[in-house]
């Protein structure tokens, strides 16, 4: 496989992450609880949390015992990133900065676990900026026991899959408004108001839950329930209920219209280029090796980005 230097910038931002959330932990007083156990955690989002190390030290584990070294990494990878980096320490903000004594207390205990759990998972494959953030994230006035590469492999040992697929529900439909508004180019400082069709109970006492996390994290002034889509909404899909972002006060709906069949003109004619190349036997055949696989990634990335610009241009035209 060729090394590309990319893929080494990809992973200095990785270890920049990892670090970062570590020094975010510590400044919102994570702390060590020598009576931690994940079942008597009571907060939705640190069960979740909890939940899905659980899963990621399963796969992980999994993986290296099948010598699938590269699909462990990638486990790893995206479990660091993804929940624990984007999410898990975005939906703390709220509890660091608020009242309850006994839900942040139980919010720096999980994250210490958790932290403590993620380094053991990731020293296979980054030992040295592991060792060092487990020596530097000692309980206070405490040494470490072991070095890092002697502690136990962590062992999945709690599950609450009611918790995991409630805050997945929220990251999905927060994920989803911010493609949404990033396909539609609607400017980064507006809000709009979110508008749920065909909700179930369970979405509702979500929709409810979850309000001021939604509002904040989505960009959304508020959120009400109706029977039909509002007219110029872009749609998103959340389980049994269609979530709608009226988009008529946020963008000229004609000149984003004009923008995206701008981009698909673009597009459409560099895959013809493309595939003029690709169906040229001659060209394939005499061509470099990784001139011909650049032109087919390049293919592949473009059939995707039209893929979503169509979809983009579906969704304005109920407008």
């Amino acid at each position: 496989m060729k090394l590309d230097p990319a893929r080494i910038a990809g992973y200095r931002n990785f270890g920049t992450k990892l670090w970062n959330a570590t020094r975010f932990a510590q400044m919102n007083g994570m702390a060590h609880d020598p009576a931690f156990h994940p079942e008597g955690v009571r907060l939705a989002v640190n069960r979740w949390i909890l939940t899905e190390l659980g899963r990621a030290c399963a796969t992980v584990t999994d993986a290296i015992s099948a010598y699938r070294f590269n699909d462990a990494a990638g486990a790893a990878y995206k479990f660091v990133w993804n929940q624990l980096c984007d999410w898990y320490l975005e939906l703390l903000k709220p509890v660091f900065m608020g009242d309850n004594e006994a839900d942040k207390k139980e919010a720096q205990a999980t994250l210490a676990f958790v932290l403590d759990e993620t380094f053991k998972l990731l020293h296979p494959f980054m030992p040295f900026m592991t060792e060092e953030l487990w020596s530097l994230t000692a309980p206070e006035g405490v040494s470490r026991p072991t070095l890092l590469c002697h502690a136990g492999w962590p062992i999945p040992a709690f599950s609450d899959t009611d918790a995991a697929d409630d805050i997945n529900w929220l990251v999905d439909l927060v994920s989803g408004i911010r493609s949404v508004r990033a396909e539609m180019n609607v400017p980064a400082s507006a809000q709009a108001p979110l508008v749920a069709v065909g909700a179930n109970a369970v979405t509702k006492d979500r929709l409810s839950r979850h309000d001021a996390a939604i509002k904040r994290l989505a960009r959304v002034t508020d959120i009400s329930l109706a029977d039909e889509a509002p007219k110029a909404a872009a749609q998103i899909v959340a389980g049994e209920a269609t979530m709608c972002l009226p988009l008529g006060s946020l963008i000229d709906l004609d000149a984003e219209r004009a923008r995206l069949a701008k981009e698909i003109a673009k597009i459409d004619a560099e895959l013809a280029r493309i595939n003029g190349k690709l169906s040229n036997e001659r060209f394939v055949a005499n061509a470099k090796e990784e001139v011909v696989a650049a032109e087919r990634e390049r293919h592949g990335e473009l059939t995707a980005e039209a893929e979503k610009i169509n979809l983009a241009l579906s969704r304005l035209a109920n407008g």
